[in-house]
């Protein structure tokens, strides 16, 4: 009998460990937000947010307003849903809530990888040089070759009469900014000889074709392996899409190509000096290429799906990009010259800026995310106090309580091309309950956080701009590109 006393007591108190860390015996302190765990220990509302997390959001602040505590696979978010509210979180010191310890536990969860003390700092500075200033003309270079390169391979003489081949706007701007940007970073196949120009170049196009496919899959799995939501067959794909990568961008592999990118060279040099293992090194470069190609595709695509709904846009947005090329006394033609794209140029381009904003504004849902570093006090724009609790998470999804607030963007389901510009032509301001807005939109995140390549995808959208009213010409002269559902 006191055998089976002893099993069982275990097996209570196993029970009951289960049951705490499961959340079950979580409750609301005094002065913290409103709490809803959901009916499934553990896993909470993971479900309902997984299946479409904006739903679930605006459920959940129909139910207990602005600011809520929810619990999602394990873990406690509390979701910020007042927009002026948004800077007490942004601009609060890493001491209490930490985007760092956040963003080191995904990276882990998604990429296998672990950083040191100083990746980020390495990220920070690598990107200030190459992303930004003057620094970032030679990635655009860089960029824009890739791009001719992937888009007018199959470009022939009139006579020849090629074929046209159909394509989905999704899959089109995605695989050719991907491929141009993947090329342009992990450098080109080395030519040894004069005769061998063109075997490396119809290689590296049917390489970076190989490359588009396995992203994609990897890509289409990512948020439910964020939420650590996979199926069992999910995680065995996510593991082989790991090794291939993994294989792929070895330091090995990518050091025996041409062209790399200073961006990834100064990173991958300064890990090595820092004392990184090889293979950790290789799994920061799967990092990279997810960090830079994981949005610019899809946000191409809504640019130009938008542009094309609306003639007027198109118009507007074209002529003045012609007219700031035309100052620089540059030309865009078949087998002309790259496009030298410089800071002053883009600075002219007001109206393509706020097509773009627009853009993001309506299709980039981000959820800005900080780790609760200590029990602290947050005080709403408002005057209403709440206490956040260490160990939780708070989470700012700007696309349901920003970007698509009828008080702050009027008709927000509507595309206006120039809704962030004043009449004179200067940038507009937003309000709400009659106060200025500070972030109209954040797409880009926002603080810490912010993503280092802003300046480099405003850059591509400005090369491919000049080109948009004209589908049948240069630019897509071999791909008659048809409208395919908008949940692609």
């Amino acid at each position: 009998m006191a055998f089976w006393g002893i099993v069982l007591g275990t097996l209570l108190a196993i029970s009951v460990g289960a049951l705490y860390l499961f959340g079950a015996f979580r409750r609301r302190r005094p002065k913290e937000p409103p709490l809803d765990k959901g009916h499934i220990p553990w896993l909470g509302h993971g479900l309902h947010f997984r299946r479409d997390n904006a739903n679930f959001l605006q459920k959940m602040q129909e139910k207990h307003g602005d600011i809520f505590t929810t619990l999602i696979a394990g873990q406690y978010f509390t979701f910020l849903m007042d927009p002026l509210s948004f800077g007490a979180v942004v601009k609060e010191a890493r001491a209490k809530l930490d985007f760092i310890s956040f963003a080191k536990e995904l990276i882990l969860k998604v990429f296998h990888f672990r950083p040191n003390e100083d990746t980020h700092k390495l990220m920070q500075a690598a990107s200030t040089k190459h992303l930004k200033g003057n620094g970032l003309e030679e990635m655009t270079q860089a960029m824009m070759k890739g791009l001719q390169r992937v888009m007018l391979h199959s470009l022939g003489s009139a006579e020849e009469q090629k074929p046209w081949e159909h394509d989905g706007l999704f899959h089109f701007c995605y695989n050719m900014v991907f491929r141009a940007g993947y090329l342009a970073l992990f450098g080109n196949e080395p030519i040894q000889s004069g005769k061998e120009k063109e075997t490396a170049k119809q290689y590296d196009l049917a390489h970076s074709e190989e490359v588009f496919v396995e992203f994609r899959k990897y890509d289409q799995l990512f948020p439910r392996l964020a939420y650590s939501m996979l199926t069992y067959t999910e995680k065995q794909e996510v593991k082989t899409l790991w090794q291939f990568f993994w294989n792929l961008l070895s330091v090995k592999h990518i050091y025996q190509k041409e062209n790399i990118s200073g961006w990834v060279h100064d990173q991958q040099e300064g890990l090595a000096e820092g004392g990184m293992p090889e293979y950790m090194r290789d799994r920061f470069m799967f990092l990279l290429l997810w960090a830079a190609q994981g949005n610019t595709g899809p946000a191409s695509f809504w640019l130009f799906m938008h542009l094309l709904k609306n003639p007027q846009a198109m118009q507007e947005v074209k002529r003045e990009v012609d007219r700031v090329v035309k100052e620089s006394d540059q030309e865009v033609k078949p087998g002309g010259p790259v496009l030298s794209v410089t800071k002053e140029m883009l600075s002219k381009c007001s109206v393509l800026d706020s097509a773009v904003e627009e853009t993001l504004r309506m299709s980039a849902a981000p959820l800005l995310i900080r780790a609760v570093m200590e029990d602290m006090d947050f005080l709403m724009q408002d005057g209403r106090v709440y206490v956040l609790r260490k160990g939780d998470k708070i989470g700012i999804f700007p696309y349901l309580s920003l970007h698509m607030d009828p008080e702050i963007h009027p008709e927000p389901q509507v595309f206006k091309h120039d809704r962030f510009l004043s009449l004179d032509g200067t940038r507009k301001e937003f309000y709400k309950n009659g106060k200025k807005v500070k972030y109209p939109t954040m797409p880009w995140g926002a603080g810490i956080s912010m993503c280092p390549g802003r300046c480099f995808s405003r850059w591509l959208f400005l090369y491919m701009s000049p080109n948009l009213g004209t589908v049948g010409a240069w630019l897509m002269h071999s791909l008659c590109v048809r409208m395919v559902p908008l949940g692609t």
